[in-house]
């Protein structure tokens, strides 16, 4: 049977402030990006969302960001690469220590938001956060966007690369994500999103905003726990694909 993995960000509550549904999520991803205190999250938020993945059976790995809690990790940092290297290896670091004090461990690295976006094409900080994970564990998978700079420099240096795509986020021509400054640039239709993710994971294709339709391979899928509806989405993508005969499983 074929087999997907469906990830999504979660731990990105703080304090008193609390973001996203990650225990209903659980019940459908087999993913954890588990947010490390730059964007989101605080010490005892982080140490309970992978207790919670843990009793869920839902893999943890570190969604790393730039320096930026005020800005959910959505905005470009302009710090050398030197610093964001020894950022995204701190912030490794203290998820492993509360993923072992959980019975578990750090499987696999995607960068956020921002610094998400910016390695698809800025070289310098590709090769930052390559080599944090390298530093840190080479064994480590990076989940990244298909075609990206970072994709391509991880390979290079022999890192395992995962693919993914989004299902709750529209698309350029170019098979990049539309600016969430843009309108329609979220989506929030569950069922139109879920028969896109039938698509992509039996045809390998999805449509961009202007209609045209992208080739995509994707190892994963990623549903953002903040979405409007997103445990409803989650369940929803869940069911489309395991109806359409592909078993929804951790890639690593």
């Amino acid at each position: 049977m074929p087999q997907i993995d469906l990830n999504s960000d979660v731990g990105e509550s703080f304090g008193s402030y609390t973001l996203g549904d990650d225990a209903a999520i659980f019940r459908s991803v087999s993913s954890a990006n588990v947010a490390c205190g730059f964007h989101g999250g605080d010490p005892s938020i982080i140490a309970q969302t992978c207790r919670d993945a843990v009793a869920a059976g839902v893999t943890v790995g570190a969604h790393v960001s730039y320096r930026d809690l005020v800005g959910f990790g959505r905005r470009f940092l302009d710090c050398s690469p030197t610093e964001l290297a020894d950022d995204v290896l701190y912030q490794i670091g203290g998820l492993e220590a509360m993923a072992r004090s959980s019975g578990t461990a750090v499987r696999y690295v995607k960068p956020h938001g921002a610094l998400y976006n910016t390695i698809v094409h800025h070289t310098a900080h590709a090769r930052a956060v390559v080599d944090a994970v390298t530093a840190f564990n080479p064994e480590l998978p990076l989940l990244l966007l298909p075609g990206s700079v970072a994709a391509g420099i991880a390979a290079d240096q022999g890192l395992r690369v995962v693919t993914e795509a989004f299902a709750d986020r529209a698309y350029t021509p170019a098979g990049t994500l539309v600016s969430r400054r843009e309108a329609g640039a979220v989506l929030e239709d569950e069922a139109e999103v879920a028969r896109r993710m039938v698509r992509l994971a039996t045809e390998g294709t999805l449509t961009a905003v202007d209609g045209t339709d992208l080739r995509m391979e994707a190892a994963s899928i990623c549903v953002h726990s903040d979405t409007p509806g997103a445990v409803a989405m989650a369940a929803a993508v869940r069911a489309g694909l395991e109806d359409a005969g592909i078993r929804i499983g951790a890639f690593v």
